[in-house]
């Protein structure tokens, strides 16, 4: 019993032939394996059959009367490229044979065709290659069709990212802001579209104005989303107080802790590093408090530049979290500086003692402005920046 090869689908194939009992001894064998078998005894009789029935794969001699195998593979090849043509040559027609792969047969036999099943692996070989072929100009297409849509969804991101920017650039404050003595400059310079970093100043009553500084973990959309939850929050808190209903935002500590627990029960995956403060205009004292931040506030007074103390937990990364409140005189024609983390990933110096001295180096050269930090790190210009890179200025005596 012979065992018929495994083919990848049942197919039609039209066998072009002037020799009768070759094409019924094909016909027998092929349909007794699955295919289906159209006959033609010559090449006009064949084109016209291929015409109407379009059958998956041609099998056809060279040598025919009325019209031969060459004129067949050319009609052919011309009208369906894709079209699998096996071809069958006496013993001597090797030019023919040449001529006929020149135009575009896929495989040849010569005759006399003494084992059938050689013929039947010809044809499976030349299926299974019209497959892969067809399956290819399909994933082709496809995958096309999935750059459309992809190319399409990156556009509609990039516009929800320029509205995102919008309203985030929206939410920051104006530049030079001054509240009594006190003046404030900021610069925000994104890693990517949006920014995780966020700062604010504002107004709380005719002798304080408050401050903050928060740097979300993560970077983009979704960083920035919780830089809109953050303004609000403190806003929400801002309100109360004017109201008369909650004096929190007089104290940093307890502002952190409440944001925290925001953060935290929201359960959006994210915490910040934030530092917050408030000033006195008729004490010039500074509270402040900070939630795991890095670096610690940098304060300029009399031509000397450090780090103000404080420590404490990232914010909304515990439920409870409790902070310590800090306070600190400001001095005449002092320069307070915060900065978020991304500013130690663009100092050229390898370790973090080094990157901190040169910190307060650069404070002290530039005399606390913004303008000189954006200067010498090439911020304005900068693309590709590791992580987002925030510097707050607030000026006394300015």
């Amino acid at each position: 019993m012979r065992t018929m090869m495994q083919l990848p689908l049942t197919a039609n194939i039209l066998v072009i032939d002037d020799d009768p009992i070759l094409r019924k001894s094909i016909k027998d064998y092929f349909e007794d394996s699955g295919f289906t078998v159209i006959e033609a005894e010559n090449g006009q009789v064949g084109l016209e059959i291929f015409k109407n029935q379009k059958p998956d794969l041609i099998v056809t001699d060279l040598q025919m009367p009325v019209l031969g195998g060459l004129e067949v593979l050319s009609a052919v090849t011309k009208a369906s490229p894709e079209t699998p043509i096996v071809v069958i040559s006496e013993a001597g027609g090797l030019n023919d044979v040449i001529k006929a792969l020149r135009i575009g047969a896929w495989d040849y036999l010569t005759k006399p065709i003494v084992q059938i099943p050689v013929l039947e692996h010809a044809v499976c070989r030349a299926l299974e290659r019209s497959r892969l072929i067809e399956e290819n100009r399909i994933y082709k297409r496809e995958l096309e069709l999935a750059n459309q849509a992809l190319k399409k969804s990156l556009d509609i991101l990039e516009e929800d990212q320029e509205a995102g920017r919008s309203v985030q650039m929206k939410l920051l404050p104006e530049q030079g802001v001054i509240f009594g003595e006190y003046q404030f400059t900021h610069n925000v310079a994104p890693s990517l579209y949006l920014s995780g970093d966020f700062v604010d100043y504002f107004k709380i009553s005719d002798k304080k104005f408050g401050f903050y500084i928060a740097d979300v973990s993560g970077h983009g959309s979704s960083s920035a989303f919780v830089t809109v939850l953050l303004k609000s929050a403190m806003g929400q808190i801002l309100t109360r107080y004017k109201a008369g209903q909650d004096e929190t935002i007089l104290e940093p500590d307890k502002v952190l802790a409440k944001l925290g627990l925001e953060i935290h029960s929201a359960k959006l995956g994210k915490y910040l590093t934030m530092v917050c403060g408030v000033v006195d205009l008729e004490s010039h004292e500074l509270t402040y408090s900070i939630g795991g931040h890095y670096p610690n506030p940098v304060l300029l007074e009399n031509g000397k530049a450090r780090f103000l103390e404080g420590k404490g937990f990232p914010v909304g990364i515990m439920k409870n979290a409790m902070y310590q409140r800090y306070t600190t005189h400001l001095n005449a024609d002092m320069r307070l500086l915060l900065f978020s983390d991304g500013i130690a990933e663009i100092l050229p110096e390898k370790d973090m003692e080094a990157k901190e001295a040169l910190l307060l180096s650069m404070v002290t050269e530039g005399k606390g402005s913004v303008a000189h930090f954006i200067e010498q790190l090439g911020l304005e210009n900068k693309k590709n920046l590791p992580d987002d890179v925030t510097i707050l200025s607030l000026v006394k005596g300015a």
